[in-house]
């Protein structure tokens, strides 16, 4: 047997036996090093060293401060900034997910973080007003998963450690898609309910809009820090990661006065175990890379998808339609860790930009949190909404359609992912 036949059928055994992917990918690496005679002693080395990067340090910083932010009110907050400006409309408490899915994305830079902030909320309000359970559930968690496309995202920061391109650059290419997405969203929600019959709100004076705004004003204010801070030049990602969490104690604890010193502890071990799960994930992920790499193995499928589909457009539907497939069984750190050393150099062969392919690659993944059997986010929202699985399947498909438009549109025009990027002239 060849050893990327032992690697990928121990993987997959896993997988089919409920092994967690992390230790399958762990698992399925040591037995093919153990099968060509590697020596033990590099699983350790490999290990630290795939987390032992710098620009990794922005993950548990960017989810401390989204979950500070969490804990700080500031998910209520958007969501009444959003309700005083169109939940007055017909349709306005699904424009209104869909927005404030937009705002917290540029906070917590989560899938499965946004649909819980914000699905306790606006989910029991949507099926009271008369939405439905299955409707609401499957808007929330298809917006939710904007939390990774919409900066700052985990994912596009492990995109950038595996490729080496600019983390910045990725982030800002990543708003425009992110936003076409969410306005997808909106349109097919009012196309599902022009003939529902919904209460509808009360439109808010000029006043309860401003006080709304002055209320929300703090939690706006961090992806303003953050992105700003990157694009101003004042600090690198990992940099802009830190200064985020401690802009979300500081308003949490001293302007918002949500978060006592007893609340914080409990924060910040939250925020470490989250931390910890996302960094065993690319540890084993990352050995995972560093092997198919190493013994040639990405190099030899990189060949077959450049023979199979010497056409640019032809390999980016295989690469939609392979990580389609992937986003459906496996998380979005995990497939980029296996799927980026194949990918990028076909796609630098063919002429295709690495940030584009970034953005591609992680909106493919977005859109594999809310397909069955694994999309995450839709447990997510079920635990909300107590639908079942099959109901809100049913309730998603308009969704990923939507999604899978946008996603087409912006893999065959990447110029659309690069229009922010170059207008600021980043490089």
């Amino acid at each position: 047997m060849s050893t990327a036949g032992l690697l990928f059928i121990v993987f997959i055994v896993l997988l089919l036996l409920n092994v967690p992917i992390a230790l399958s990918l762990g698992v399925a690496s040591v037995a093919a090093m153990i099968y060509i005679g590697l020596p033990l002693d590099m699983f350790p080395m490999q290990i630290y060293a795939n987390i032992g990067k710098f620009a990794l340090l922005a993950i548990p910083f960017f989810i401390l401060a989204g979950n500070t932010m969490e804990k700080a009110g500031i998910s209520e907050k958007l969501i009444n900034l959003a309700n005083k400006f169109v939940g007055h409309r017909k349709g306005g408490l699904a424009i209104v997910g869909v927005i404030t899915s937009c705002f917290f994305a540029a906070i917590s830079g989560s899938g499965p973080a946004t649909v819980a902030a914000l699905g306790v909320i606006i989910i029991p309000a949507m099926i009271k007003a008369g939405y439905g359970a299955g409707m609401s559930s499957a808007l929330m968690a298809t917006s939710g998963a904007l939390g990774i496309v919409i900066p700052p995202s985990i994912a596009f920061v492990v995109y950038g450690a595996i490729a080496g391109v600019s983390i910045g650059k990725t982030f800002i290419a990543g708003i425009v898609p992110g936003l076409l997405i969410g306005f997808a969203l909106i349109i097919v929600s009012l196309w599902i309910v022009k003939d529902m019959d919904i209460e509808q709100q009360e439109k808010a004076t000029g006043k309860e809009k401003f006080e709304a705004f002055k209320d929300a004003f703090w939690g706006l204010m961090m992806p303003v820090i953050i992105l700003g801070g990157i694009y101003g030049g004042f600090f690198t990602p990992t940099e802009a990661a830190a200064v985020a969490a401690v802009y979300g104690i500081l308003v949490g604890m001293f302007i918002y006065r949500t978060i006592s010193v007893k609340e914080l502890y409990y924060l910040l071990i939250e925020s470490a175990v989250g931390s910890a799960i996302v960094m065993f994930i690319v540890a084993c992920a990352g050995f995972f890379a560093w092997f198919i790499t190493t013994q040639g193995i990405a190099q030899m499928a990189s060949n077959f998808l450049l023979q199979v589909s010497g056409n640019k457009y032809v390999f980016l539907m295989l690469l939609n339609i392979i990580l389609l497939i992937a986003g459906c069984f496996i998380d979005a750190t995990s497939a980029l860790y296996i799927f980026t050393p194949i990918m990028l150099p076909v796609a630098t062969a063919l002429g295709y930009d690495p940030i584009a392919l970034g953005v591609v690659m992680t909106v493919n993944l977005a859109i594999g949190q809310v397909t069955p059997p694994v999309g995450v986010n839709l447990f997510v929202a079920c635990g909300v909404s107590k639908v079942d699985l099959m109901e809100i399947s049913k309730a998603v498909v308009p969704f990923i359609l939507a999604s899978l438009a946008v996603l087409l549109l912006i893999t065959y025009v990447p110029d659309i992912i690069l229009i922010l990027p170059n207008l600021m002239g980043i490089k």
